[in-house]
């Protein structure tokens, strides 16, 4: 580690939070490496992004654009600083290895081996720099399936994610979003910071290892334990739950509510509220099993009920009784429901008046909140800063 005064100094940027004065050389690209990393960032390290010559691919996922930057890497890559190498540039290789040099923590998620003819794979800079901590993130492992690509469509469908998502009579469907490149990028994060943890103590370094496909199934949670454990073979349900009913959106009068009864006692009061009190003595519906047995008719049953009255009247009513219901939102919809809530979703990157708006970290501290100073950088932005400092280093 190194003083976050330094650090602050040389790169004219507040550092604190609970991992000031750590260095992270980041040679990740796309989603789950620079996830965690900008995770890592917001916590106060210092993370140098290294891109190679021509940008990290998602600079040219578009649309949508903010001017003429990529959203999609407008989402991951606040509180860095970047410069662009080529390795194959023997000057530009010297930048790379006097970065990791300095590096408290590297992360990289290029093909299983193809770092080793720049002496930047795991095993080379770690036999040089025994304290460093090498996350290494992969598709399928740096085995068998060291060849495979690592995308997440790729590992959502492997995975059998896809197989347990979307309709029952419809065909198997990814989440909207690259879930599991998240699910890996806070893996990555949570296993650096063991990592670091663990160097407190016995002060080596060592590498860590996280892939899409096992991620995914970790992920998985109970599906995949269903399979494991009980030998089931889950399928799609659309929005229903394998073991819980009713938790699923329902129609009202004028739109949709979403219901998320977890107990017996839920169940009596949702009836209670809904002045349906013959449901609960039916043994059809007494228990959560019996539930799941004749969800379809229940299903049919509640939503006869629902449809009396509109969303809202039935969202103040449900929670008066204490019931677990909320809207079906957009996502413009989840964002101004968190505001609404006090979560302040949105922060700015950068200044004020030029920064861009990105979704706050998630976690907080009571010691105070994160710095989100700096903006998403332009490509090789700060090169000059970053040979500065290296240059102090070595003088």
């Amino acid at each position: 580690m190194i003083d976050p005064a330094e650090l602050a100094r040389a790169f004219d940027r507040p550092t604190h939070g609970p991992l000031a004065g750590v260095v992270v050389a980041d040679f990740s690209r796309v989603l789950a490496g620079p996830y965690a990393t900008m995770l890592l960032a917001d916590m106060g390290a210092l993370v140098v992004k290294v891109e190679s010559p021509g940008g990290d691919d998602p600079r040219r996922w578009r649309p949508p654009v903010r001017g003429d930057e990529s959203t999609y890497f407008l989402s991951v890559n606040r509180n860095k600083f970047a410069l662009s190498l080529d390795f194959a540039d023997a000057g530009d290789l010297a930048i790379a290895h006097r970065i990791v040099a300095r590096a408290d923590v590297m992360v990289e998620n290029f093909r299983p081996g193809a770092l080793a003819r720049f002496g930047l794979d795991a095993a080379s800079v770690r036999a040089r720099h025994p304290s460093l901590i090498v996350a290494s993130l992969t598709g399928f492992g740096s085995g068998a399936g060291a060849a495979l690509p690592g995308y997440d469509l790729l590992a959502q469908a492997a995975s059998g994610l896809m197989s347990v998502t979307g309709d029952p009579d419809g065909p198997p469907t990814k989440v909207g979003v690259a879930v599991v490149d998240v699910l890996a990028g806070l893996h990555a994060a949570v296993g650096i910071l063991g990592a670091l943890h663990a160097r407190e103590r016995d002060g080596e370094g060592q590498r860590v290892e996280v892939d899409l496909l096992t991620s995914a199934l970790s992920g998985l949670v109970n599906q995949a334990s269903a399979v494991i454990a009980a030998g089931a073979s889950p399928g799609p349900l659309g929005n229903a739950h394998p073991s819980l009913a009713p938790y699923e959106p329902f129609a009202t009068a004028d739109g949709t509510l979403v219901i998320a009864v977890g107990n017996d006692r839920q169940f009596a009061q949702l009836c209670e509220a809904l002045e349906t009190p013959d449901l609960v003595e039916d043994a059809r519906f007494a228990t959560m099993p019996a539930r799941n047995a004749h969800r379809e008719i229940l299903h049919t049953l509640l939503t006869e009920a629902l449809r009396a009255r509109p969303a809202a009247e039935w969202t103040a009513r449900l929670r008066d009784a204490g019931v677990p219901c909320g809207p079906l939102n957009d996502i413009a919809g989840g964002i101004r429901m968190a505001d609404e809530l006090g979560l302040d979703p949105v922060v700015t990157a950068g200044p004020a008046e030029s920064g861009v708006p990105t979704v706050r970290h998630p976690i907080r501290w009571s010691s105070g909140d994160l710095d989100y100073s700096k903006a998403p950088p332009e490509r090789d932005a700060d090169r000059d800063r970053i040979l500065r400092w290296l240059a102090a280093d070595s003088a």
